[in-house]
């Protein structure tokens, strides 16, 4: 992991646990380019002690972070996408620009494209610079 000027282990941690991420936790990452933060995906790595998985991965994941802009597309056709390797109990981390920011998402974007997928927002948290949305499958954790 580079040293990136500023940044702490404390707050590398704080992230993962901001996020709910456990040690031994399986983790995929989607959507991620160079404007993503990646002290977020690094702080992550460090507290499961493994790479996050990427989109060719056939394993199932407690998690899936989905880096999301406002120009990525069909945001429900990104969720369904996510839903297929997640367990039973697993979970979507979407992680969207934050207000304000290019590619940030209009206001209920996500809850109706969430719905439309057949999920639930269970939490909102800012994440970063990144606005965390945790959407699960109903009757889950």
């Amino acid at each position: 992991m580079a040293h990136v000027p500023g940044a702490t282990k404390q707050g590398a941690q704080d992230y993962a646990q901001v996020l709910g991420i456990e040690a031994g936790q399986v983790v995929q990452e989607l959507g991620w380019d160079d404007d993503c933060d990646p002290a977020i995906s690094e702080a992550v790595e460090d507290c499961i002690g493994e790479e996050l998985l990427d989109e060719d991965t056939d394993e199932i994941c407690d998690v899936v972070l989905l880096w999301w802009r406002e120009d990525d597309g069909d945001l429900v056709d990104g969720l369904v996408d996510a839903i297929r390797p997640l367990s039973d109990n697993g979970r979507i981390w979407l992680l969207t620009p934050g207000a304000g920011q290019s590619g940030h998402l209009v206001a209920g974007e996500i809850a109706e494209s969430a719905k439309l997928a057949g999920l639930i927002q269970t939490t909102a948290t800012r994440v970063g610079s990144w606005q965390g949305s945790c959407l699960v499958q109903p009757g889950k954790k």
